[in-house]
C-alpha cells in the first residue's frame, strides 16, 4: 500500500480479491473471481450509502461501433454514440466528509486525443458545424459544479476508470497550467500512471499527448489495490482495457452502481437479452457472457473477467432486472444521425441525497 494511502484516512484496502486475481488458470480465476464478486456486492448494498451522488452529461461522441460492440455487431452502420457523463459523489468518512468527482472530462483538452483529433479534421472548414452535429456538448465540468453550487476549492478527488482522453494539467495544475482545483488529489491505479509514462503505438491513438506533464507528484495517489473511500464507494481493479484500469462501485438507494468503461452500456453485459442486431446471435455461437469496448484490447481476457466481476458486485437493475446495475462512464445511446443502433436499456441520469453545504476550507499548505 503506498505511503499516500496510509496517510490518508478516509482511504482504506480492500483484500477480497487479491488471492484470487493470482490464479493462473483462466477459468479458475474467474469462476474465484465471480464468486467473491458476488459475496462482495451483496455486502456492500447492506453497507453505508454515499451520502449523494449526481450524474450529469458532458458531451455525446462517436465512436466507431466496430470498437463498442466488439466481435458482436450484424447492422454495419460504422458508428455509435456515447454519452460522456462526469459523477458528483460525497462520503461520510472517519476523516469527516469527502468529495470526489468520478470522470471529470475537460473537453477542450480531450479534442487533442489523436483519434477524435483526427475524426474533426475531417470535416475540413466546417469542423465548427460538423462537430456541434457530432458531438453536442451539454455542460462544461466548471459549469456543471457552478450550477449545483460547489466550489473547485471543496473537491477532495478527482479519479477516472482509465486515462484515455484525459488532459488532467487543467484540474491538477502543471505545465504552466494553475490547478482549478487546488485540493483535489487524483486517486488512479499505479498500472494506468506506469503505461502513461512509455505508451506504444495501439495505445498512443487513445491517450493525449503530455496530459499529465508537469503535475505535481503530491497530487497524485498511486493505488497499488482495491480501496475504499469513505462509506459507500470504492475503486475495485478491473483490468483489461487498460492496465490499469479500475471501476467505481458507489451504493445508493437505488442500489449499487458499478461505473465503467469496460463495456459501452447495459445490453454489453447480457447479450442474451440485448435486442441490439446481433448481440443474442453472438452469445448463442460463442457463448460470450460480455461484449467488450475493444479500442485498445491491452488484454481482452482480462477484460473478459473484470466485465463479469463488474456485473456480479452490481447485482441487477432497479430498471430492468435482465440486466445488472451497470451505469458506464461513456453510455451507448441512441442518436438520430446514426440509424440503426439503439440500446435495449438506457441508465438515463440519477441524483440521490442532498449536496453537503459549503463548508470551511483548508488552505492547501
Amino acid at each position: 500500500m503506498s505511503h499516500a494511502i496510509a496517510q490518508d484516512p478516509a482511504l482504506t484496502r480492500i483484500l477480497n480479491f487479491h488471492e484470487a486475481r493470482r490464479e493462473a488458470v483462466p477459468n479458475k480465476r474467474l469462476q474465484s473471481l465471480r464468486r467473491i464478486a458476488r459475496e462482495f456486492g451483496e455486502q456492500f448494498r447492506k453497507g453505508p450509502e454515499v451520502s449523494y451522488f449526481k450524474s450529469i452529461p458532458l458531451i455525446r461522441a462517436p465512436y466507431p461501433a466496430h470498437f463498442g460492440f466488439l466481435n458482436a455487431r450484424s447492422w454495419q452502420f460504422p458508428f455509435i454514440h456515447i454519452l460522456n457523463r462526469m459523477f458528483v459523489v460525497q462520503v461520510q468518512s472517519t476523516a469527516g466528509l469527502r468529495t470526489l468527482l468520478l470522470s471529470p472530462t475537460w473537453v477542450e483538452g480531450s479534442r487533442e486525443t489523436p483519434f477524435f483529433k483526427r475524426l474533426r479534421l475531417r470535416f475540413g472548414p466546417f469542423q465548427e458545424l460538423g462537430m456541434r452535429l457530432m458531438a453536442p456538448e451539454f455542460n462544461t465540468v466548471e459549469s456543471a459544479l457552478d450550477d449545483i453550487g460547489l466550489r473547485p476549492e471543496q473537491v477532495d478527488y478527482i479519479s477516472y476508470d482509465h486515462l484515455h482522453t484525459q488532459d488532467l494539467r487543467r484540474w491538477l495544475g502543471g505545465d504552466g497550467y494553475p490547478a482549478y482545483f487546488p485540493n483535489a488529489r487524483l486517486l488512479v491505479m499505479q498500472e494506468e500512471i506506469e503505461a502513461c509514462s512509455g505508451l506504444i503505438s495501439p495505445q498512443k491513438d487513445w491517450y493525449v499527448e503530455n496530459g499529465l506533464a508537469g503535475i505535481p507528484k503530491e497530487k497524485v495517489i498511486q493505488l497499488d489495490s482495491d480501496i475504499r473511500v469513505g462509506e459507500g464507494l470504492a475503486l475495485v481493479k478491473t483490468p483489461g482495457h487498460t492496465f490499469g484500469n479500475h471501476s467505481f462501485v458507489v451504493n445508493t438507494p437505488a442500489g449499487s452502481f458499478v461505473i465503467s468503461e469496460n463495456g459501452v452500456g447495459p445490453d454489453c453485459y447480457a447479450p442474451m437479452y440485448s435486442r441490439i442486431p446481433g448481440f443474442r446471435q453472438y452469445w448463442e455461437n460463442t457463448g460470450m457472457e460480455v461484449v467488450l469496448n475493444g479500442n485498445t484490447l491491452e488484454s481482452a481476457l482480462e477484460q473478459y473477467i473484470s466485465m463479469i466481476v463488474e456485473k456480479e458486485i452490481a447485482g441487477k437493475s432497479g430498471q430492468n432486472p435482465l440486466f445488472p446495475n451497470i451505469f458506464n462512464s461513456s453510455e451507448f445511446t441512441r442518436y438520430y444521425l446514426f440509424p440503426g443502433h439503439k440500446p435495449t436499456l438506457n441508465v438515463g441520469d440519477h441524483c440521490f441525497g442532498r449536496l453537503a453545504a459549503v463548508r470551511e476550507i483548508k488552505k492547501a499548505a
